[in-house]
């Protein structure tokens, strides 16, 4: 019954290149992707799909349901379409949107003969304030059983990790005064910034391998000769555990307070953006996922990757078994958030690579639908795996 989807490809796969080809010309920040969300949601609309926009108090957030009427599992696609500034769609997320859209349609076929309910999920702004956070905080995977993502990149990997992430910013308030004429008087905010760096770097030797910290200072005077009276840093704490990582976290607020004392500053700590868990893959899933995608035009995938970033895909798995395997643009060494990375992603073998991780994921979803065994060995994994993550994590 495979076969099917590749002949249901066929039908839509023009579509789904003009689709991605559009993305990449009206490229659109995270929480502002408007056109992007209604090129997505008319064309799942067209096919069959009831679409409620504008969920978790997101305006471009989506879901997107085909609902067979009929008991089975319930399996979900997650959309990605926001772009970077100055680059556009530097992380292929032109691509991603369409593949997951392209995959829940072709599923969609196939639904009322096999059962279940297929779900498309439009999730804003992965590049900074990601969208499935909120999704995975306020109950929109409730009820699905697996949810699937697959993003392009210089080659294909399998599924693997990714650094759990928090976004803190520092607000150092001190006294403004003459830096010449009085500077007794006045306190320095950019000294307790500069001092809160100082104390990251020396806090460096003593962490782990995996722990990432870097950050810039978005804040530090008006004039040479004023005593900077405001200073804000802002920082990007990363780990391979979320327990590891809120440890790690805390060290630098209490440096930042140190700072703060030093100087006769105050500081003020929050988080600009939101938090991002570590990336749990399921690994039944995942080599299901690598067995289909082998059935595709790619043939190779690679290992999982061993140097990551932090992706909002990592809340997801923490509360519904999960993939964010990657799909070769045949171009090693091609480096992602540039320029040379959004023009390959509408090129003619791009196109063709579109059409081929639509395929695997709504392979795998079929599969999903279709296999009791398979199921049931995925919702096991991920129940052993939730029982290894920290309480207070």
């Amino acid at each position: 019954m495979k076969e099917q989807l590749r002949h249901h490809l066929s039908q839509i796969e023009s579509k789904l290149w003009e689709m991605s080809d559009y993305l990449y010309h009206h490229p659109e920040l995270g929480d502002q992707e408007y056109q992007s969300m209604k090129l997505l949601t008319d064309f799942l609309a067209s096919h069959g799909f009831s679409v409620e926009k504008g969920i978790v108090g997101r305006p471009t957030a989506f879901k997107a349901v085909y609902d067979s009427g009929k008991t089975g599992p319930a399996v979900a696609f997650l959309c990605e379409y926001d772009a970077l500034p100055g680059v556009g769609h530097g992380c292929g997320h032109n691509m991603i949107g369409t593949m997951s859209a392209g995959a829940g349609v072709l599923l969609s076929k196939m639904v009322d003969e096999t059962g279940g309910r297929v779900v498309v999920l439009g999730t804003p702004a992965e590049e900074t304030n990601g969208a499935k956070v909120a999704m995975a905080e306020q109950g929109i995977f409730d009820g699905i059983d697996a949810a699937m993502i697959v993003h392009p990149a210089d080659e294909s990997y399998e599924s693997g990790e990714s650094l759990a992430m928090d976004a803190i910013q520092f607000d150092f308030r001190g006294k403004s005064a003459h830096a010449a004429s009085n500077p007794e008087d006045g306190i320095n905010a950019l000294d307790a910034v500069i001092q809160l760096f100082n104390g990251v770097n020396a806090l460096r030797q003593h962490v782990t391998s995996d722990v990432r910290i870097h950050g810039i200072i978005k804040e530090g005077g008006i004039a040479a000769n004023i005593v900077p009276d405001k200073a804000v840093a802002q920082f990007y704490v990363r780990a391979k555990a979320r327990a590891v990582l809120n440890e790690v976290v805390e060290k630098v607020k209490r440096i930042a307070q140190g700072a703060a004392m030093m100087t006769g500053a105050t500081v003020q700590i929050s988080n600009y953006e939101l938090s991002y868990d570590n990336m749990i893959t399921n690994e039944t899933l995942s080599k299901r996922f690598t067995e289909n995608l082998l059935q595709t035009k790619v043939k190779k995938v690679n290992p999982p990757k061993t140097s990551y970033g932090s992706i909002d895909m990592g809340n997801v798995s923490h509360v519904v078994p999960a993939i964010h395997p990657y799909i070769g643009l045949d171009a090693p060494g091609l480096v992602a958030h540039t320029k040379a990375f959004a023009d390959m992603t509408v090129t003619d073998n791009a196109h063709q690579i579109l059409s081929s991780g639509a395929l695997a994921l709504a392979m795998t979803g079929f599969d999903l639908l279709t296999n009791q065994e398979l199921l049931e060995k995925v919702k096991s994994e991920f129940a052993e795996n939730v029982k290894k993550i920290p309480v207070n994590s």
